[in-house]
């Protein structure tokens, strides 16, 4: 299986998540993604803003919440 090329870049949010996995690859960079975080989602949120990372434009996502995961 091909690696997926990164195109967005998450911003904002817990401390969690270290710089060097910012970057990466979402299937849909017009809706919502969650990272999960041990026992809860991060939510981030795409905005019209692009910036140049690595060489490629990327979408800014930004962390609007968390939610617990369901037991």
């Amino acid at each position: 299986m091909a690696t997926q090329e990164p195109n967005v870049l998450l911003t904002g949010g817990p401390g969690f998540l270290p710089d060097t996995e910012r970057l990466r690859y979402v299937p849909d960079t017009a809706r919502k993604f969650r990272l999960l975080n041990g026992n809860r989602w991060e939510h981030f949120e795409p905005t019209p803003r692009r910036v140049r990372e690595q060489g490629r434009e990327v979408v800014v996502f930004i962390w609007s919440r968390h939610t617990y995961v369901a037991e």
